[in-house]
């Protein structure tokens, strides 16, 4: 029997890049130099103050091999919302407002047609956002970066710095069993999970599929739904963070779920079971064709990619009618993922089964 398909396998091992960040611990002698104070670690990553009870948190993100998806369709006009998206989504986590984004792009060749429409893109990635973009770098390395079609290769990295007050600070503690998980929708794939999902279902990479093929149940060609930009989470965030005490925020990315388990670090005995998932059919497709090659577990698909909930909030039980509220107000779909339980495990109800990421 065909062994299974894993992240791991198709080139992106989370244990090693789990063991490589344990050398990051060495970037804490930096720390000292912080002008106006300690640095304060969250669960997904640091701020550090700027005075006033003022802090900054400043992310930088990539857009990964999604980019190989936007060569293959000849397509480029929406990567950058994409790279914004990344970058944003993970600096909102502290309860930062996004305050100026930076790009860097690494092209074959800085072609003028294609500049323009990465940075369309990304400029609408920013007013979504509601944060200026401070400047960019574009470099043609054209003996580093070939890509899949002629001279359009390119990778695509952006940085954002966010601002927020000490009182606003979503620190991760104190979350307690019973308090709420609310999913916020994703658009689709997102961009996490490409590599292993570009090679199940596209021919170029060994897949199934060729880029305009339209699988049953999907109203569109394939590419097209991989290409749909990832969603950003900023103003609805804002807008529940103005009215209730938001406890832990978790941008669904990489490592998809056991993100999760760096909440279980802040605020310790708990865990969470997430019982609601309605992935979008990209996901069933996805792992039914993976059958032919000895297929995906749901397990590594919780692993690796966010089943339909591109982030999620935690807060009091009390919060959750009011907080539904205000993101249906704002034409924002969501709904109760879970909740925080005493379990010390982060255990997912999907299919009628019972799954223990960690």
């Amino acid at each position: 029997m065909p062994k299974k398909l894993t992240y791991a396998e198709s080139g992106v091992d989370r244990e090693l890049r789990g063991k490589s960040k344990a050398v990051l611990k060495m970037l804490e002698k930096t720390y000292r130099f912080s002008l106006h104070g300690e640095v304060l670690q969250l669960p997904f990553g640091n701020i550090f103050p700027i005075g006033d009870n003022r802090f900054l948190d400043f992310a930088i993100e990539g857009v990964g091999t999604k980019v190989l998806l936007a060569q293959i369709a000849d397509k480029y006009d929406t990567i950058g919302i994409d790279g914004v998206a990344m970058a944003v989504n993970d600096v909102i986590r502290s309860g930062a407002k996004p305050l100026a984004i930076v790009d860097n792009i690494h092209a074959h060749k800085s072609d003028p047609t294609l500049v323009q429409q990465w940075i369309e893109g990304i400029t609408q990635g920013a007013l979504e956002s509601q944060c200026i973009v401070a400047g960019g770098e574009i470099g043609d390395v054209s003996e580093l970066i070939s890509g899949v079609r002629g001279d359009k290769g390119f990778d695509m990295i952006v940085s954002c710095i966010g601002e927020i007050s000490k009182a606003g600070i979503i620190l991760g503690k104190n979350i307690k069993p019973k308090d709420v998980v609310i999913g916020l929708k994703s658009s689709g794939l997102h961009s996490n999970g490409i590599t292993l999902a570009r090679k199940v279902l596209f021919k170029a990479w060994g897949g199934k599929f060729d880029p305009y093929d339209i699988p049953e149940g999907l109203g569109r060609a394939l590419i097209f739904e991989a290409l749909e930009p990832t969603r950003i989470y900023a103003k609805p965030l804002q807008a529940v963070a103005k009215q209730h005490k938001v406890k832990g925020a978790v941008h669904i990315t990489g490592d998809a779920y056991l993100k999760f388990g760096r909440l279980m670090d802040f605020s310790k005995g708990i865990g969470f079971k997430l019982d609601n998932f309605k992935p979008q059919p990209i996901f069933e497709i996805l792992q039914k064709t993976a059958e032919e090659k000895g297929g995906i577990s749901s397990d590594e698909m919780f692993k690796t990619f966010n089943m339909g909930w591109g982030f999620a909030i935690i807060v009091d039980k009390a919060a959750q009618d009011s907080v539904l509220d205000i993101l249906e107000n704002r034409n924002v779909e969501a709904e109760v993922l879970g909740e925080a339980t005493s379990s010390r495990k982060i255990a997912i109800i999907y299919g009628g089964k019972k799954l223990v990421l960690a």
